[in-house]
């Protein structure tokens, strides 16, 4: 079982056609996207494929198994669109560990207390972060499908239930980082 964790679409429609593409190919057990799904804000330039209604027609394939974050640019008529909940903060629990599941900008690591190999998963900085801090527990910023910052690639990242690793891919599916949690 396999489930795909990525942020920042931002209205892109090729970023959520990817997402349907891996889901054919991997048929993940959730998709949890961390905020900014439909739009792009005042701060960011739009994605030359922008159109939200695209991205909600691709997202609706796939509604059952969709965990959805609110981020900053999110709206509440994507949750009617979508007919699915977003929350601003979440936490779910796989194979043992915690998983606190958040956009980053309302909570961060100081707001929220973490145990030994809980996760940390966010999204809003652009900029990926797969490890394992000094405090014990794992922190997963997959970075962005569509607008990514600090000269990094378009990325997104595989939990793995099976082997217990969390992957993080750029948008051509190289493997750029590899962690495992146990």
């Amino acid at each position: 079982m396999k489930i795909l964790i990525a942020s920042d679409l931002h209205g892109s429609t090729r970023a959520s056609e990817k997402i349907i593409e891996l889901d054919q190919k991997f048929n993940f057990e959730k998709v949890i996207l961390l905020g900014d799904i439909n739009y792009s804000g005042a701060r960011n330039v739009p994605p030359l494929d922008y159109y939200p209604i695209s991205v909600c027609e691709n997202l609706l394939k796939i509604k059952d198994k969709l965990i959805l974050i609110r981020g900053n640019c999110d709206s509440r008529v994507d949750e009617f669109v979508l007919g699915v909940k977003f929350k601003d903060i979440d936490e779910i629990e796989l194979n043992g560990h915690k998983i606190v599941l958040t956009h980053g900008d309302l909570y961060d690591e100081k707001t929220i207390e973490f145990n030994k190999n809980d996760i940390f998963m966010y999204g809003h900085t652009h900029i990926y972060v797969l490890e394992k801090n000094e405090k014990g527990y794992f922190v997963l910023n997959p970075g962005s499908l569509t607008l990514p910052k600090g000269g990094n690639p378009k990325t997104y990242a595989i939990y793995d239930l099976c082997d217990e690793t969390i992957s993080l891919f750029d948008i051509d599916d190289n493997l750029l980082k590899k962690l495992a949690l146990k």
